[in-house]
């Protein structure tokens, strides 16, 4: 059982970015899907999340109306969608599963992912 991001990379200030989430073991339709980032020397903070319906969408305030979460339940990916990038937006981007039912929660977190924006 995984999630494993990938798409990170070097970016310049406006450029744009793709994040890939895909898990394996599981399957993410019932699960709550997330993006947090970590930036440099701070804590991790959520970026976005989407809802197992996929029609729930919620964004930290700092990067609304530039970026997007999408999930494709039948490839069982989660995309985030990063576009006008500023440094500020240099962090480890975790992907993390969630999913409460009527017992325990259950939880995956990903590795990962780096992403750098400078010129």
């Amino acid at each position: 059982v995984q999630v494993v991001e990938s798409g990170g990379g070097s970016v310049q200030p406006g450029g744009s970015l793709r994040l890939s989430c895909e898990a394996s073991g599981f399957s993410i339709s019932t699960f709550r899907m997330s993006w947090y980032r970590q930036p440099p020397g701070k804590g991790r903070e959520l970026v976005a999340n989407i809802f197992s319906s996929g029609d729930t969408s919620n964004y930290a305030d700092s990067v609304k109306g530039r970026f997007t979460i999408s999930r494709d339940n039948s490839k069982n990916t989660v995309y985030l969608q990063m576009n006008s990038l500023n440094p500020e937006d240099t962090a480890v981007y975790f992907c993390h599963a969630y999913y409460k039912g009527w017992g325990p929660a259950t939880e995956y977190w990903g590795q990962g992912t780096q992403v750098t924006v400078s010129s």
